[in-house]
């Protein structure tokens, strides 16, 4: 009888030692892996948080995309703008500021516009050679950019200033701004302009021909008279093929 109880217990104690065992292996086993996942948690947020990401930024190159295919769908802008009022009344402000003259224009960017509801004929470079003109350049930016979008073109205006106190270069500041614009856009057309000159009649379309073309030949005081025979400055408009030609 001694024997077998011993047996017996020996029996029930290494049953209960092997399920004991099993428990710490399996409760070994369950807490690692609860860690790796609670270790992962974080990981997973920040893979979500990446996906989110890069679908919002799908979202907006789609919509860049999209917008950049109406664009190339748009008709083209017709011959003639309907937009056009023809002889203009100018009125100068005495105390115009630039702020009024981004407000009058909230779709001008840069000093860049192009017409929303078709695709402009040509895209023209306005190249304007500055220095110590600011109350004249207030004036033409104010009355020149209207004067551009009744035409539905898209432009891009250029003040080309020079510093210092030696002789105004207006030739060297226009080839300096025909190449700095140049490396902007592949512009169609070249206007040069003078800082105190600005056009009355919006019928006199800023767009390039087959030959150069003077824009603003003169001023009201007087009667829009060349200064001398042959005279070609003030306002003028040229091609790119016209420049290098010249």
């Amino acid at each position: 009888m001694g024997f077998n109880l011993t047996f017996h217990l020996s029996y029930k104690f290494r049953l209960l030692l092997l399920f004991t065992l099993c428990l710490t292996v399996v409760g070994w086993v369950t807490s690692n892996y609860f860690v790796d996942v609670i270790q992962e948690i974080p990981k997973a947020k920040n893979f979500i948080a990446t996906f989110h990401k890069v679908v919002a930024l799908g979202k907006e190159d789609a919509l860049t995309n999209e917008a950049s295919m109406k664009k190339t769908e748009l008709d083209s802008c017709p011959a003639v703008s309907p937009y056009l009022k023809g002889q203009n009344k100018l009125i100068f402000k005495p105390d115009l500021t630039l702020e009024e003259v981004r407000a009058e224009n909230p779709k001008v960017y840069g000093g860049r516009y192009h017409p929303e509801e078709c695709k402009a004929l040509q895209r023209v470079a306005i190249l304007i050679p500055h220095r110590n003109r600011e109350k004249h350049l207030m004036y033409l930016l104010e009355h020149l950019h209207p004067f551009l979008q009744r035409q539905q073109l898209e432009y891009g205006i250029y003040i080309i200033h020079q510093a210092g106190s030696k002789k105004f270069n207006r030739a060297k500041l226009l080839n300096v701004g025909y190449l700095e614009a140049l490396k902007e856009e592949d512009w169609d057309c070249f206007i040069f302009h003078d800082v105190d000159l600005l056009p009355e009649n919006d019928f006199n379309l800023y767009t390039c021909e087959d030959q150069p073309k003077h824009l603003v030949v003169g001023r009201n005081s007087t009667g829009y008279r060349l200064r001398y025979n042959g005279y070609f400055g003030g306002v003028t408009a040229l091609s790119r093929e016209q420049f290098f030609k010249g």
